[in-house]
């Protein structure tokens, strides 16, 4: 790459960058803590209609609340004016008082009158709890120490009931399978966040843990690229789920493990971020829409060819972190994909009202008639905050 051609990547890097945050501000977050949420009990809504901008009153599930929090808390740093604070507080009371089972976990869902309509366990949905409390506690300062006590009282439940005796985590007590990866990764996300905000080294220790057991079971040792299922003893799930790759957790996990290895210096992490990313960008970018679809088999083969939402922002959230910690031509590289990236989220904003988006895009490019899930908002965040930060550097 040229110079003129890095300064023009540069150049439009910031340029998207301030588009998205813009329309992050003025749009998106206007809407989803309005319309997003029940205004008599100012909780939140799982979906807004296209046509009506309404919240829809259907069942709110764990992750969404959690999500919800760190949006709006994250969206103040980047501008919003709106009630981030006193929202998200109002959603962690709900949530702390609603969810909350007598087991120690938090329910899956709850109906519209705050009934809870699944109270099973799901690893996923306890990772995102602890995500949730992590926001709480270093943003939120008269809820630091309520966030910091269920957090720690959560955690002790998953290790005590739910401890994998390898490492990481079971999906249910007794043992059950497939284990899965990506709770994991999100637990990951969780310790990450309590370690700028907790003395406790055990979120260290623990996101420590997660990423070697990333490193050397859900990383396969010839392909690099990473699995989703796993039999009880952590090697790969027995028969065809076992080979499932999905480009948006390779570049997902990229981005984590390029975030824990600068930190603890470790080029080991550092070789598999890269290795990951080059798998996803290699074979999981559908050249003629110009996005990350949803899965390949383990031979890199396509499995499925839809594209979500969600598979663009870890595409940018990616190449921002390896761009981060690379020099020279690697570096330029990344900073090239960037604006690919951006470009593949844009297309599910168009054609909506602004400030919402579409999900899912079919292989002869039309999307699925919905309503726009709440869910997406978490990873537009992220992915535009992280933009943010890389181009104030730039």
């Amino acid at each position: 790459m040229t110079a003129s051609n890095r300064h023009d990547d540069i150049q439009n890097i910031k340029k998207l960058s301030s588009e998205l945050t813009i329309w992050l501000r003025d749009s998106a977050l206007p809407l989803w803590s309005t319309a997003g949420l029940d205004q008599q009990t100012n909780t939140t809504l799982d979906v807004i209609d296209p046509k009506s901008l309404a919240g829809l009153p259907v069942p709110r599930r764990a992750r969404v609340v959690n999500r919800q929090i760190y949006s709006f808390l994250e969206g103040r740093k980047l501008g919003w004016t709106g009630p981030a604070e006193e929202t998200a507080t109002a959603l962690f009371d709900w949530y702390t008082t609603t969810f909350l089972m007598p087991e120690g976990h938090y329910a899956a869902c709850v109906d519209i009158d705050n009934k809870v309509t699944d109270p099973s366990f799901d690893l996923y949905n306890q990772s995102f709890s602890l995500f949730g409390f992590a926001q709480i506690a270093a943003n939120v300062p008269a809820c630091t120490e309520s966030a910091t006590e269920h957090a720690d009282n959560l955690l002790r439940h998953l290790m005590t009931t739910y401890r994998h005796p390898e490492a990481g985590f079971q999906e249910a007590s007794p043992s059950q399978v497939p284990l899965c990866s990506n709770p994991h990764m999100h637990m990951f996300e969780a310790c990450l966040a309590w370690e700028t905000v907790s003395e406790n080294t055990g979120w260290a220790d623990l996101a420590d843990e997660i990423a070697e057991l990333a490193l050397t079971r859900f990383i396969d040792p010839v392909s690099g690229g990473l699995r989703e299922f796993f039999n009880g003893d952590w090697t790969p799930f027995d028969g065809d789920k076992g080979r499932v790759m999905e480009p948006g957790h390779q570049f997902e996990w990229a981005w984590l493990l390029a975030r824990w290895g600068q930190s603890r210096k470790d080029a080991g992490a550092l070789i598999a971020a890269r290795r990951l990313y080059d798998i996803a960008w290699t074979y999981g970018i559908d050249e003629s829409r110009g996005v990350a679809f949803m899965a390949l088999n383990d031979d890199f083969s396509v499995r499925d060819p839809m594209a979500r939402l969600w598979g663009q922002t870890e595409w940018i959230k990616a190449a921002i972190a390896l761009a981060e910690v690379s020099t020279g031509t690697e570096r330029d590289a990344y900073l090239a994909d960037i604006p690919e990236a951006v470009q593949a989220l844009q297309i599910y904003f168009a054609g909506v009202p602004a400030g919402l988006w579409r999900d899912k895009l079919a292989p002869d490019g039309t999307f699925t008639d919905e309503a726009a899930p709440a869910s997406s908002l978490y990873h537009i965040v992220c992915a535009i905050a992280e933009l943010h930060n890389f181009s104030e550097t730039l």
